[in-house]
């Protein structure tokens, strides 16, 4: 590695184990890896000066840390938002993913019956129909952007319908979706709390008119399963969160991680007919895509009672980033972790994270993945990028701004 890879705004304090660097870096956020590199080398457990906590880049701490039941979302004694912002917190305080048990264990318990494996599975054809719909309208030649044209439609139709929104309201939640995740992206303006709190209400009221209509009108979707539970197992305005939640992440992280996965693909040089030939090796492509470009990087969690972890100790409040995206190149676990090698031996990746906050929708990201990449490379076996790929200015998730690919 030389200095010129590195980020400009990065500089090191070894000895204090102390970093500073810019999320917000065009050189960090088109490639984190360099500098994943040079910290995870110097001080794998290091106060990020700009967030102003500590963050863990090795694979050992940040899977241990997502199994230590010592630390949790919840943060207790957290001041209150701006009251700006407030519809925005109040939602996201009530979905599963931030809250711990009991809470987090009755919603949960929940929810997952929705997304257990024969759940999922039956979700195949439809996913498949929806695949080749897409690639029906691809043209025959030029140049296309595959993130609006094949990336996007597929998991939100594909989430939309597992909840039972209609699939023709997609741009609808996109929009509130992308307005609402950019409360969790550094350097946030007034101008995009303000968007995500219209956004928060917006979605919010089309949710509590659809759970009203299911609890007069019950369906097969998760919507009634939310909008019918017994008394006691979810109140209304939990049932309002926790389906946005199921849409926003159930599409959000999976567009991510298909446009990431098609671009290791064209990036690696390797065939993709012999990476899809069959059911195990298109498999094992999907999870090396996920380990090599996980779409989230940053995962954060709180000290919930007084920890000691590789040697720091954590106090109840202290916040520590769980970065994914450094664990999963991390040399310790992985022989030449920079390579995108789908025949590698496998091991464990942290892209779904881990311990009770593992991601619950991580069967059905899989499918939709083991049917979009090897449908797409054969039904499109000429098919190449037109330039080098371009993430978004949007650390700490891992996504394409564009995936613009000549089609042959």
């Amino acid at each position: 590695m030389t200095p010129a890879e590195l980020p400009p705004s990065l500089h090191i304090d070894a000895a204090r184990a102390r970093v500073r660097l810019s999320p917000a870096d065009p050189a960090f956020f088109q490639d984190p890896y360099p500098a994943y590199r040079a910290i995870r080398r110097s001080c794998p457990l290091f106060l990020w000066e700009d967030y102003g906590h500590l963050c863990a880049a090795d694979a050992a701490t940040v899977d241990a840390l997502f199994r230590d039941r010592r630390f949790g979302r919840e943060a207790p004694g957290r001041p209150p938002p701006p009251e700006r912002v407030k519809p925005f917190h109040d939602l996201d305080a009530l979905s599963m993913l931030e809250r711990e048990p009991p809470a987090h264990t009755r919603l949960r318990r929940l929810v997952t019956r929705a997304f257990v494996f024969r759940a999922v599975e039956r979700l195949r054809p439809r996913i498949e129909r929806v695949v080749d719909a897409l690639l029906d309208a691809l043209p025959d030649r030029g140049t296309v952007d595959l993130l609006p044209a094949y990336a996007e439609p597929i998991p939100v139709v594909v989430i939309a319908e597992l909840l039972g929104v209609p699939a023709a309201d997609a741009p609808h939640l996109l929009d509130w979706s992308h307005r609402m995740v950019a409360m969790y992206r550094p350097g946030r303006t007034r101008a995009d709390e303000d968007a995500a709190v219209a956004a928060t209400l917006a979605f919010s009221a089309y949710l509590r008119d659809h759970l009203a209509e299911r609890r007069a009108r019950p369906r097969e979707d998760l919507l009634t399963l939310l909008a019918t539970a017994p008394e006691g197992e979810i109140t209304p305005d939990e049932a309002v969160a926790n389906a946005a939640l199921l849409l926003n992440a159930g599409h959000e992280a999976t567009v991510h991680a298909i446009g990431n996965a098609v671009a290791a693909v064209l990036g690696s040089g390797l065939d993709p007919a012999a990476l899809f030939a069959t059911p195990a090796l298109t498999a094992a492509t999907v999870e090396e895509a996920l380990r090599f470009e996980p779409p989230l990087h940053l995962f954060t969690r709180t000290c919930l009672e007084p920890a000691r972890v590789a040697g720091t100790a954590f106090r109840p409040g202290d916040r520590v980033g769980l970065l994914i995206g450094a664990a999963n190149r991390d040399p310790a676990r992985w022989a030449a972790p920079d390579g995108f090698d789908p025949a590698r031996a496998p091991a464990p990746h942290l892209g779904f994270g881990g311990g009770i906050h593992f991601c619950l929708g991580a069967p059905l990201a899989r499918l939709e993945l083991e049917v979009a990449l090897p449908r797409l490379f054969a039904r499109r076996p000429g098919l190449r990028s037109a330039d080098a790929p371009r993430f978004a200015d949007r650390y700490h998730f891992r996504g394409l701004d564009a995936l613009r690919v000549t089609l042959g």
